[in-house]
């Protein structure tokens, strides 16, 4: 039997493959079983220093994302003798990855296609997994689809769980059971009681902070290191462009530091100086950068992050083309500000190459890692078509060694 902990990306499709091939699998989600409209209840708070996006609960931060599904780190992973290739390929057709139709660009989204390409900017529309059919454009991806028209790990999940896959959720994994130096099981808590699963197989999939700790409970050093794509949003007034309700995030510019996507805060109409202005009146771009992996967990789950003069500079490059966009598209340069500095998708914290091998497997046998955690260096980009990527080949190789 193998035991999964996390449902997260990593998580989901590892439990969907095994389970789909008949292998005993059980699932361990430290969150809730939620509707994924109601997911916005369910974000993390850290503390006052960092302003982290991440959320607890089934599919985990899959389920608040933007469903945003880019190719990152090829080369980076072809040092380790990873070539992910054929597993993008089975994944983007497994999740349906394309760019949206022209029926769900927004005007909002066209001027900020429009105005890339007229600066000569690398520009897109994001390739996505949503199911334009189910799609009703109400701009509240981020706060979990309320007509689930959009893949998350949740969707794989419940997959997994129809093939015969055991689910427990609202339980936290605080240990791994070892012995003679081999992962045989973990440790739970669910409801204050304390419970324990045997396994021939463990996967940490709890994230880059909930596996790091774990990892350091059994004596492996990991999360010394962490980071997370900082980014902040500029935008300004642009009267009635209703960019508030379109799909988010369906275009993107791909500089050599940054990248950008149009993506709406309501946080920007507190930069105008106008009370009539409304949500409806900004058009704001999301501004996105790889940083230096410069801080660590510390024993308790905070984040402690620490900015290099590169990660600024990387950003104030961000800003200012988003600028350039911005007054191209339209909107009264007066009024463009920004969002506080914030961070999404944190990782790094049990890097392939130090933590975990290239089958991502830790020194101790039979157990493996796969979420952002094991990725060597920040994308600077949506990380979690190359998390499903890396996860169906460690399903594979889960698979092939069972077979043998």
């Amino acid at each position: 039997m193998v035991v999964i902990v996390g449902t997260g990306a990593g998580g989901a499709i590892i439990a969907r493959e095994l389970a789909k091939k008949d292998i005993p699998v059980t699932i361990i989600e430290k969150g809730p079983y939620i509707k994924s409209k109601d997911a916005f209840n369910y974000y993390d708070s850290y503390n006052d220093s960092v302003d982290l996006l991440t959320a607890t609960c089934i599919g985990g931060a899959t389920i608040v994302s933007m469903s945003n599904m880019v190719r990152a780190l090829d080369e980076e992973l072809h040092e380790f003798g990873i070539d992910l290739t054929e597993y993008y390929e089975y994944v983007e057709d497994l999740i349906n990855v394309h760019q949206l139709d022209d029926s769900h660009i927004g005007r909002g989204t066209q001027l900020f296609l429009d105005a890339g390409h007229e600066l000569g900017l690398n520009t897109l529309k994001m390739p996505k997994a949503i199911r334009e059919k189910d799609c009703i454009q109400c701009g509240k991806c981020a706060f979990g689809c309320p007509a689930d028209a959009k893949w998350s790990g949740k969707d794989f999940v419940d997959e997994a769980v129809e093939a015969g896959a055991t689910l427990i959720t609202d339980a936290e994994v605080t240990d791994v059971i070892l012995e003679d130096g081999v992962a045989c099981g973990v440790v739970y808590f669910k409801d204050d009681e304390r419970h324990s699963i045997f396994s021939d197989t463990v996967v940490l999939s709890a994230g880059a902070i909930g596996s790091a700790l774990i990892l350091r409970n059994l004596g492996i050093d990991a999360g010394r290191e962490i980071f997370f794509d900082p980014f902040v949003t500029v935008g300004g007034y642009l009267k009635d462009i209703n960019f508030n309700t379109e799909v988010q995030m369906a275009g993107l510019v791909v500089g050599k530091n940054f990248v950008l996507s149009p993506h709406f805060s309501s946080f920007i109409k507190c930069n105008i100086d106008d009370e009539t202005v409304e949500d409806k009146d900004i058009l704001s771009i999301m501004v996105k950068t790889s940083d230096e992996c410069k801080g660590y967990v510390d024993d308790d789950g905070d984040v402690v992050k620490i900015n290099t003069i590169q990660d600024i500079r990387c950003l104030a490059e961000g800003v200012a083309a988003a600028g350039f966009i911005l007054e191209k598209a339209g909107v009264d340069p007066k009024t463009i500000g920004s969002t506080v500095y914030r961070g999404a998708h944190p990782g790094g914290t049990a890097p392939i190459g130090k933590i975990v091998d290239s089958n991502q497997e830790t020194e101790i046998k039979g157990l493996f890692v796969s979420d952002a955690s094991v990725l060597p260096i920040s994308p600077g980009k949506p990380p979690i078509l190359t998390i499903l990527a890396l996860s169906k080949r460690l399903a594979d190789y889960l698979i092939s060694g069972m077979e043998d």
